[in-house]
């Protein structure tokens, strides 16, 4: 996915979506250009304009085309039932990479995708390459034997100590192998933007 300059993204978006953006200085850099916006006269966005900006904000944090996004939202949508808001969340939470990123074995969710893709992953016991596969509850996530004795895992349960895990999700340091609990909700895993704004952008 190709995306623009990051720090004139995140201005625009928030700074959450990248992780080189969440910083002391550009926080203070953020608040000065907002103070500076407040001082003119111009108007804000539109209704319109703010649902954008939470779409393009959730889509980029987790890294999707729009035809990947898009496609999550027809479904969240289309469940008859069920709140599309909670739906779209856990179609997002449940995808491969973004479990390994909340596991804590990768910084960003940008590497969780490379490390999937590049094989070191394996669900119930199966080497994976697809970051977009859904999980379950009861799917068991671990590091394939052949990729523990790389240097990036060096040290990895002390690393591992310095990051919370989700409640729903566990985990082993020492095996390097977990899974899903129960099911994602916006009360368990924060949400990158405001979904139901995201949906109205879409039922326009």
């Amino acid at each position: 996915m190709k995306l623009g300059p990051k720090y004139k993204l995140a201005k625009r978006l928030g700074a959450s979506i990248f992780e080189k953006t969440q910083t002391q200085k550009f926080a203070l850099a953020q608040e000065r250009s907002s103070m500076n916006k407040k001082g003119g006269r111009g108007r804000g966005p539109s209704e319109f304009g703010k649902q954008l900006i939470e779409k393009q904000k959730v889509r980029i944090t987790y890294g999707l085309s729009e035809s990947q996004f898009s496609s999550y939202v027809r479904v969240a949508m289309g469940t008859h039932g069920a709140n599309p808001a909670e739906i779209l969340h856990r179609q997002l939470e449940m995808r491969l990479d973004n479990i390994v990123y909340r596991l804590g074995l990768t910084p960003t969710r940008r590497a969780a995708r490379q490390m999937v893709s590049h094989g070191h992953i394996t669900v119930n016991g199966k080497k994976t390459t697809i970051p977009s596969q859904a999980i379950k509850i009861g799917d068991r996530i671990a590091v394939r034997e052949g990729s523990k004795n790389r240097a990036y895992f060096d040290n990895f349960s002390e690393k591992f100590m310095e990051r919370p895990l989700p409640s729903w999700l566990t985990w082993n340091p020492k095996e390097m192998v977990g899974g899903v609990l129960v099911l994602p909700t916006r009360d368990l895993s924060d949400a990158a933007g405001d979904l139901p704004a995201v949906l109205s952008f879409y039922s326009r």
